[in-house]
């Protein structure tokens, strides 16, 4: 056979498109804050299933053991046993790594995700490789808010299926409330809005300073003080219920969210409650006629959650678009 006789079979060249090149160029960039985010899930995920199962059943063996479980009187029931107390932390660790997140997003975001990009070059040279500035920032976003959204929601729904499981233990052993810190945001859609503004705010922050450093410590700023206004915002987003109880029956216990308490005069006016101390007649004396408390019983959960997670994804919009917005006008036509 002669060499004319030979065919050579053409190479097959195999070409990645430009987004899936960027996606796993960002994944193998940031594969350390993958594997944290990942272990994290995986630690709170698994301190609620062992809450539910074995956690669970010994504190609530340990509980009935002491005869706690009765309702009598017994002072050695205000100090739980080491089973309880592990049932306890096991929650409290998952709930404690959830209200963690958004810190943890808006630093990373601001410091890791966009401005020790900017900082190093690592951005400008890949808006050179066939990925312009909105595809490269768009990406940037959308796989951490995939992420963070599938892994808080996960927790989310394993903390409300232990949440509603038996409430009667959970009330014997202590449980808190539906409205108390961490409760509330878990419990709901808060914890995975808080994740995607933390993550929005970040990378605006990121962009607008262009310094890892820097932009880590103003997005912590920017979450904290956001989360904080949110908190301190919470109770006024949907309106209270009132009710009014005599002098005779004192202020009332109820198992809600306590947004006002207060007294009130014979022509309806609200005043401070009079600092009494038990003296008879002082209430009389002092013109006051009735009590009040404005509350948010139970059934205004979601409300309250809807009304805030609406609050947070506006934030996130916001800082997003305004991130693009500056990218574009930074880049201009290279965009």
């Amino acid at each position: 056979m002669t060499a004319l006789g030979t065919v050579t079979t053409p190479a097959v060249t195999r070409r990645t498109s430009p987004s899936r090149g960027l996606l796993l160029a960002m994944l193998r960039l940031h594969r350390t804050a993958l594997l944290f985010w990942l272990g994290l899930v995986a630690v709170a995920a698994g301190a609620l299933l062992w809450a539910m199962g074995p956690g669970a059943d010994a504190a609530w063996a340990e509980y009935t053991n002491m005869g706690c479980h009765q309702g009598g009187p017994d002072l050695g029931c205000d100090f739980p046993g080491p089973a309880n107390s592990r049932y306890q932390t096991a929650v409290a660790v998952a709930i404690g790594l959830v209200r963690l997140l958004p810190l943890l997003t808006g630093a990373w975001a601001g410091g890791a995700l966009i401005g020790r990009e900017l900082e190093n070059g690592t951005a400008q040279l890949a808006w050179t490789q066939s990925v312009g500035p909105l595809r490269w920032l768009a990406a940037k976003l959308a796989v951490p808010a995939l992420l963070l959204v599938t892994g808080t929601l996960t927790l989310t729904l394993l903390h409300r299926v232990l949440w509603s499981s038996d409430r009667a233990p959970l009330n014997g052993m202590g449980w808190r409330a539906w409205h108390d810190d961490g409760i509330f945001e878990i419990n709901g859609t808060i914890a995975a809005a808080q994740a995607l503004a933390a993550l929005a705010l970040g990378a605006l922050v990121g962009l607008l300073l262009r310094r890892a450093l820097p932009a880590l410590g103003v997005a912590v700023v920017a979450v904290v003080s956001l989360v904080y206004v949110l908190d301190e915002l919470r109770p006024h987003l949907w309106p209270v219920k009132t009710v009014v109880t005599g002098l005779e029956d004192g202020t009332p216990g109820l198992d809600s969210m306590i947004v006002e308490t207060g007294a009130l005069t014979a022509s309806g006016a609200r005043v401070p409650v009079p600092s009494c101390a038990g003296e008879p007649g002082c209430e009389a004396r002092t013109g006051i006629a009735d009590y009040y408390t404005d509350y948010h019983p139970a059934s205004h959960f979601w409300p309250l959650q809807l009304m805030e997670t609406g609050l947070l994804l506006a934030v996130a919009a916001l800082a997003a678009a305004t991130a693009f917005v500056l990218l574009r006008r930074r880049t201009g036509a290279a965009a």
